[in-house]
């Protein structure tokens, strides 16, 4: 499955050097470099964070809803606690809630140091293929 999913990583993840190392409905776990995901000051930009946040609750959505359902992201929030200026950061997105019609996630972002720098939660809608 994790082939699967990193063969459709997308044109945004590939871009901002999204990959995915552990997927499972509970857990996604994936990493983002700081270079090339920045803000004007040199810090990793928010939006990156929320992107990588969103890439791991929804593919853990997908894998929750397949075959029959799909997801779809109704609602997404984070805070950011600090910045990075280099390296690479892991998000893990942990399952809070796996239903029939929608799978909530908590996602933690954290630097090289183990020190959190986004926390963030995903809430996607799994509805019927078209």
């Amino acid at each position: 499955m994790l082939q699967q999913m990193k063969s459709m990583n997308g044109a945004l993840n590939d871009k901002m050097g999204i990959e995915l190392v552990e997927l499972t409905a509970q857990r996604v776990v994936g990493t983002m470099p700081v270079a090339g995901n920045t803000q004007p000051y040199g810090l990793l930009h928010g939006g990156a964070s929320v992107v990588l946040a969103e890439t791991l609750g929804s593919v853990g959505s997908a894998v929750h809803g397949f075959p029959h359902r799909v997801p779809v992201g109704v609602d997404i929030n984070a805070t950011h606690h600090r910045s990075a200026r280099e390296g690479v950061v892991t998000g893990v997105a942990t399952a809070v809630h796996l239903g029939r019609t929608s799978a909530c996630y908590e996602v933690v972002i954290t630097d090289e140091a183990g020190r959190r720098l986004c926390t963030s939660r995903i809430t996607c809608a799994l509805i019927e293929p078209r």
